[in-house]
């Protein structure tokens, strides 16, 4: 009910005007047709009103305009944006005037029946809101608009809000849990997407490099209060910088993607079962280690491992936790695109994993637990002293944080902390959770 799609011809400035709504750089803005190909969304407040946003790519009948072999599959994705739409805005280049591609588009979105208006962009001065003039002979409302420099944009959201239908209070709308997919190219990142939703909500393609901006897809299980509700986000194919051109477009596609791991609750790193962890692999995971995000290892494509010969699961998983052991913490789910294989599973390794990130760890019993590890392998002596562990405290959730109250911060070594990591474990499961330990030193005296 509050879907406010921006269609348009390639290169008119939607992408650009998607951000400037936003206010925030969402969408790759590049001076090339057809960088935007997937619906990109994001739900924003604007006017008192929450909605969602939505960017398409460039709607081309002539694949000379864009010369890219995605433009049909580009095309239906900028259809079903307007099929769910509560209002269209028709974005224009005003400075080149009525082409016969604005023309056909404008026909094609007043034929859908949803309410429509055209927003003539890069009228950046006063003295180019002429320009715009010459779009009203469609008969629909039109706003000079920049969005370069944000003349008109407000007049322009107003208007759009005003044709919105009446808010509806929903009580079971809670925060999303954002859950990112992430991956080298052509893991399977937006087949798994469209295979969850049952849906082509996002482009496949065996072409590589086929996504580009980071697409967030809204994903809802179940009903009313006990509905789980999720965002999912399709990421661009994270290349090794030695193989990337040196195109903004490539940069812009990877910084999104760094982004998305950033923002993210959860973090699904696709695997090749066959190929196995690649160098690439193990970028990309240190990457998710680095921003201390809670992960799940999708071992995807099961049914090409299967017509392999690899048929054991566990040996599979073992040769995985062998190759990435830093990502040992992080559960391992072998599944199918194509059969729907476990696909289930998936979900629910998503949810455990949420819940161990931010599971409450009762500070008696973290306690206990710390106690009992330390009475049982004593630390290691260090200059003829031993490091003493006072007190535990869980600072916060997701990612796990506590923060250990010791006698000299100086004499613990990574082997010990990893020991004491193992433990918390092993007491808490916290599977798929990262946990940092920090150390604080203190006397008994302070502690009292």
């Amino acid at each position: 009910m509050n879907v406010v799609s921006l269609v348009g011809r390639p290169n008119t400035g939607k992408s650009a005007l998607f951000n400037r709504i936003a206010r925030k750089r969402v969408a790759i803005v590049f001076d090339q047709p057809g960088v935007t190909r997937d619906r990109v969304t994001r739900e924003v407040e604007v006017s008192g009103r929450k909605i969602m946003l939505v960017d398409t790519g460039g709607i081309a009948f002539d694949k000379r305009v864009t010369k890219d072999p995605l433009d049909d599959e580009t095309r239906n994705q900028a259809a079903l944006a307007v099929e769910d739409s509560a209002v269209c805005v028709i974005v224009v280049d005003s400075r080149e005037g009525i082409t016969p591609l604005d023309a056909e588009v404008i026909k094609r979105v007043r034929e859908s029946g949803v309410p429509c208006m055209i927003a003539a962009n890069k009228c950046d001065t006063a003295d180019d809101d002429w320009r715009a003039a010459e779009f009203e002979r469609f008969g629909l409302p039109v706003f000079a608009t920049s969005a370069e420099h944000g003349r008109g944009v407000q007049a322009l959201i107003d208007a759009f809000v005003a044709k919105l239908p009446p808010a509806v209070a929903d009580e079971t709308a809670v925060r999303p849990l954002r859950v990112a997919v992430v991956g080298r190219p052509n893991a399977g990142k937006s087949s798994y997407i469209n295979r969850l939703l049952n849906a082509p909500r996002v482009i496949v393609s065996e072409i590589a490099g086929t996504t580009r901006d980071a697409v967030e897809v809204p994903f809802t299980i179940g009903e009313g209060p006990e509905a789980r509700h999720y965002m999912l986000v399709d990421t661009a194919g994270m290349k090794p910088h030695t193989k990337m051109s040196k195109t903004s477009v490539d940069n812009f596609s990877l910084f999104r993607s760094e982004q998305a791991i950033e923002e993210a609750d959860v973090v699904i790193l696709l695997l090749d079962p066959v190929m196995g962890p690649t160098i690439q692999d193990k970028r990309i995971a240190g990457k998710i280690l680095d921003a201390n995000k809670a992960c799940v290892i999708m071992m995807n494509k099961w049914d090409l491992a299967l017509a392999e010969g690899i048929t054991d699961e566990k040996q599979a998983a073992d040769a995985v936790r062998k190759m990435m052991p830093f990502l040992s913490f992080a559960p391992i789910v072998f599944c199918s695109n194509k059969s729907g294989y476990n696909i289930r599973k998936t979900v629910a390794a998503i949810d455990k994993v949420a819940a161990s990130a931010s599971e409450k760890l009762p500070t008696g019993i973290l306690n206990r637990t710390i106690e009992t590890a330390a009475k049982k392998t004593l630390s290691p002596m260090i200059r003829g002293k031993r490091l003493k562990i006072y007190y535990g405290l869980q600072v916060s959730g997701n990612p796990q944080t506590i923060r250990l109250f010791v006698n000299d911060p100086k004499l613990v070594t990574p082997n010990y902390l990893a020991y004491i990591e193992r433990n918390l474990r092993a007491r808490f499961g916290l599977e798929g959770a990262p946990i940092r330990i920090f150390l604080k030193a203190r006397t008994r005296k302070e502690l009292k």
